[in-house]
């Protein structure tokens, strides 16, 4: 509502641009206050890289004793302050928001007002509009074509969001596999099949502007996700050696990839070669023939 009331006198107080960029501002805003709990969810996944030889050696010691390897895994995560499941954190901090809003725009739908919202803007949400389709209407409970339409492509660009997303961080942004039990790679395949699917099955009974605020959060994830690669990527992925490789190659450093192990190799400059001396040239012998030469 607040961001409503500052783009009300831009667009009009029932016009679907002002609802749908004030569902926008409200991401906008919740993923800046949850930037604090995203750098903690980094810190995290860079310390379960650093772990993986531990858990290595916990498998092995007690390879036919899966409970003890649980608790001794779980015991090495509370020592050096990771969780396995961080990863999950921002997605459940949003979880209440996701519910709150869920509640409103159907209270829109069936003319409720909820929260904070009085009748009249209970009134004004009802007739906003999102590229003709009204933002509190499902795929499910309207008869309107375009309802249908925009909630489908909105479906589809979740689900394609979602899966790009998780395919980014699994190819550019994990450590490769060295043969330890690697937690968040097994976070990270459930997620990148089982979240699309998720989307796509229950979409369908979102209201539009549910759709919208599921939309630009994985936009603005996706985008805050390839960031944090290009610039600082986790040690021992992909992305880190191609910035390694790409820091040797600026700094006149060459770069190779060790076909034994498949990581770049960079080696250092050698001692400038001394270039060799030009031999003076000697002096033709004098033509005696010709004194003047």
């Amino acid at each position: 509502m607040f961001f409503h009331g500052l783009l009300s006198p831009l667009f009009g107080t029932d016009s679907g641009v002002t609802w749908g960029f004030a569902i926008i501002g409200l991401v906008i805003l919740i993923r800046i206050l949850l930037i604090p709990l995203f750098v903690k969810q980094i810190k995290s996944q860079r310390a379960l890289t650093v772990l993986q030889p531990e858990l290595k050696e916990l498998q092995k010691k007690y390879k036919d004793d899966r409970q003890k390897q649980s608790e001794e895994m779980m015991k090495l995560y509370q020592k050096h302050g990771t969780n396995p499941l961080a990863s999950c954190f921002p997605i459940l901090a949003q979880a209440p928001i996701f519910f709150a809003l869920f509640g409103v725009l159907n209270g829109i739908g069936q003319g409720i007002p909820r929260g904070v919202l009085t009748a009249a803007d209970v009134s004004s949400a009802g007739a906003a509009t999102i590229f003709g389709a009204p933002i509190s209407q499902t795929f499910l409970g309207s008869t309107e074509s375009m309802v249908k339409v925009v909630a489908m492509i909105m479906i589809i660009l979740m689900s394609a969001s979602t899966f790009t997303t998780q395919r980014q961080l699994m190819v550019k942004g994990m450590p490769k596999n060295t043969g330890a039990p690697n937690m968040m790679l097994q976070q990270q395949k459930i997620m990148l099949y089982l979240f699309p699917v998720i989307f796509a099955i229950s979409g369908v009974n979102f209201p539009i502007g549910v759709l919208l605020y599921w939309l630009t959060t994985n936009l603005w994830t996706m985008g805050q996700q390839f960031y944090v690669i290009k610039r600082n990527p986790t040690p021992g992925s992909p992305a880190y050696e191609e910035l390694e490789a790409k820091r040797a190659l600026k700094n006149g450093v060459k770069a190779t990839e060790d076909e034994a192990s498949g990581d770049v190799v960079i080696e250092e400059p050698k001692g400038q070669r001394q270039q060799p001396k030009n031999e003076k040239k000697k002096k033709k012998p004098k033509n005696p023939k010709n004194p003047k030469n």
